[in-house]
């Protein structure tokens, strides 16, 4: 005991008296010379004061040396009680990860003494040695043992430096290991989270074809059924629906019934088509739902986002909308046309407007024009000259199946010599107050000839017949996006029969439109509606000579033989997919895989087919379908999209075998989600 040192603090107040009696002969000297009489007084009342400090430094140091030791044996059992008392479950682990000790708290988790000595692993297989820390930051890990939910914390512990006397030198790592239960609060955040309310909103796509098409005394009980049929399913779910119109509803309900919906992928989309009364069209809805924000009022936005996307992509279907993506649901039925072309005419005398109160017109397509965008754009030129006003189409490449159309135009003398610009042209031309910018055949922003257009101008007028994805031209002043229309020419078409009045388009326009018409419905086999055909009969009588527009769409040899090619090669993928590969050692290997894989579905067993083809340094994918299969929603999967039965894809920075690989996982995943049933 007596080689116990005090050190520090304690020390000094311990030696104190000692060192006052130094400084005390100070004033004891000066005493001498101030008051001699007084010195001896002074001095034996030091020696006194010496004394006794040196006896209780001497003969007291012995006892509070024993104190101290006392107090500190006492201390270090304190707190050793409290750490096996200590209500976070505690243990060391040496570096391959046994146990070296664990306190009461972590005993009772695992159900062992507390000096049980196997790996941790045997218990928590998350806790490997690899996921030890290497440094005195805390490593946190998430597990779950016994139906409860705990952080775990761990920090490593060097010995070399909490180890004291005289076995310096040691080296070794203990790794400290805490438990923390969050069982109860990951619970309550569960709970928070599922009774949050979810916004909807539910349209009938065809509410007004659908009671035209039931006897006028049926009418009521039609409404009634559907009414019925909705409310029934949604407040199974504990949901409130208030009807807000006759075709459109509001719809309230907790996040975990949602949730319950959304996995059995809005069963509703079929249910209420099964009512009939006697009607011959099928009832079909689109629902929007908005959710994930930190405002009800935002959720509201999101939901009427969604339901705009659902109607925009043909109706039939579900749409949610969060923060970070959206989802889609259903869309398996075509949409049904629509024979009144109020829309059209008002959209039209919108455009003209528009029109009317700009300097120039710049038109534009999207990359690697095909017919259909250049005959929108060349009827949209035809209408910005009847307005009087200067315009541009902007086309960067001249593909080969655009060329014969494009010399004729820039050979007849009734067009401007620079009605074709390029992007650098055009970002010159273009003037944000004066200029606007109509942009055909495509709604996303990527896609067009060029971007930064569309951030110059502060006009900006967006028709296109695609159903609209997640990514669109927001910043429109005119939006017109009918995804029920055949084509964009189909569109443009329509728009010109209410402004030209008693002119009529060039025949040269007439028949860039009628061709565009013509690709786009396969030869007028696909995706063809009364309208359709109503705007073919239209530019017949605008002169649209059909055997010339035959003659400018024949095939050079290489481009048969390689599609040919591509038949001959294709893969019956799961006895209904056919799969191929294009060459791309023709001009334009993209339309050519596009006319491949229309001539694939006229195989039997085929419901959908897919042409893949390499062209500038991307996988082009051309997706096609009669009816059972939506191969829209497929190409979406993959980054595309389009319609129900034509769509397309575009794949960078893989091979074509990968590409291959990728669409067929991609099948493989929609079938298992039951998205195809």
């Amino acid at each position: 005991m007596k080689k116990v040192k005090i050190r520090g603090a304690f020390r000094l107040y311990s030696e104190w008296p000692i060192i006052l009696s130094l400084w005390l002969i100070v004033p004891i000297i000066l005493v001498a010379f101030m008051a001699p009489q007084a010195f001896f007084l002074v001095l034996a009342g030091w020696i006194v004061y010496v004394i006794i400090a040196m006896l209780i430094l001497f003969y007291s140091k012995g006892a509070l040396r024993r104190d101290i030791i006392s107090f500190a044996t006492q201390y270090g059992q304190v707190q050793k009680g409290l750490l096996k008392g200590l209500a976070i479950p505690y243990a060391l682990l040496d570096e391959s990860g046994r146990f070296v000790w664990s306190n009461a708290g972590f005993a009772a988790i695992i159900h062992k003494d507390r000096f049980y000595s196997k790996s941790i692993t045997s218990f928590f297989p998350e806790i490997t040695k690899d996921k030890f820390p290497v440094t005195d930051q805390v490593t946190t890990l998430e597990l779950r043992y016994e139906n409860r939910d705990y952080r775990v914390d761990m920090r490593q512990i060097d010995l070399e430096s909490r180890v004291v006397g005289e076995t310096t030198g040691f080296e070794g790592k203990l790794i400290a290991v805490f438990f923390f239960d969050e069982t109860d609060i990951k619970m309550y955040i569960r709970l928070n989270k599922e009774q949050s309310l979810v916004t909807g909103l539910i349209y009938l796509d065809n509410y007004d074809e659908a009671l035209e098409s039931v006897e006028d005394v049926r009418r009521s009980l039609l409404t009634a059924l559907i009414d019925r049929k909705i409310n029934k399913y949604f407040q199974s779910y504990d949901a409130i629906v208030k009807k807000l119109e006759n075709d459109k509803y509001f719809v309230v309900m907790k996040k975990v019934s949602f949730d319950e919906i959304e996995e059995s992928r809005f069963d509703i989309l079929e249910d209420v088509k099964t009512v009939n009364i006697g009607n011959q069209m099928a009832v079909t809805l689109s629902i929007g739902f908005g959710l994930g924000t930190d405002s009800f009022i935002q959720d509201g936005l999101y939901a009427r986002n969604a339901i705009d996307l659902a109607l925009g992509r043909g109706g039939d279907q579900a749409v949610i909308k969060t923060p970070d993506n959206i989802r889609y649901f259903g869309g398996k039925s075509q949409k049904v046309d629509k024979n009144t072309r109020v829309k059209a005419r008002v959209k039209a005398h919108a455009l003209k407007e528009i029109i009317e109160s700009k300097d120039r017109v710049l038109v534009m397509g999207h990359k690697i024009t095909d017919i259909d965008s250049f005959g929108a754009a060349m009827g949209i030129y035809r209408l910005a000259d009847h307005c009087h006003k200067k315009c541009h189409i902007v086309i960067n490449e001249v593909t080969a199946s655009i060329r014969p159309f494009s010399d004729s135009v820039l050979k007849d003398k009734a067009y401007d010599a620079d009605i074709f610009v390029n992007s650098a042209d055009a970002m010159q031309l273009c003037d944000a107050n004066s200029t606007v910018v109509i942009v055909v055949d495509t709604n996303k922003p990527m896609l067009t000839e060029c971007p930064e257009l569309l951030e110059k101008s502060k006009t900006v007028v967006v028709l296109d017949h695609h159903r609209m994805g997640s990514e669109r031209i927001n910043n429109a002043t005119l939006s017109y996006v009918e995804s029920n229309a055949s084509s964009a020419c189909e569109m443009v078409s329509e728009i010109l029969q209410y402004i030209l009045d008693d002119t009529k388009p060039l025949a040269i326009e007439a028949n860039c439109l009628y061709a565009g018409i013509m690709i786009d419905t396969n030869n007028f086999m696909a995706k063809t509606g009364v309208r359709t055909f109503e705007a073919a009969a239209y530019l017949k009588r605008s002169n649209a000579d059909i055997v010339k527009v035959r003659k400018l769409f024949r095939n050079d040899l290489e481009d048969y033989q390689a599609r040919a090619e591509a038949v001959h090669t294709a893969e019956l993928y799961k006895g209904m997919y056919a799969i191929s590969v294009c060459p791309n050692n023709v001009d334009t290997p993209t339309v050519t895989a596009a006319q491949a894989a229309n001539e694939l579905l006229n195989i039997n067993l085929v419901k959908a087919s897919f042409v893949l083809t390499d062209h500038q340094n991307k996988i082009y994918i051309s997706a096609r379908s009669i009816d059972e299969i939506n191969v829209q929603i497929i190409m979406e999967r993959l980054g595309g999209g389009g319609h129900m039965n034509i769509a397309g894809a575009q794949l960078e920075g893989v091979s074509i075998d990968e590409a291959r690989q990728k669409l067929k996982d991609t099948l493989d995943q929609m079938e298992a989600e039951g998205v195809f049933n």
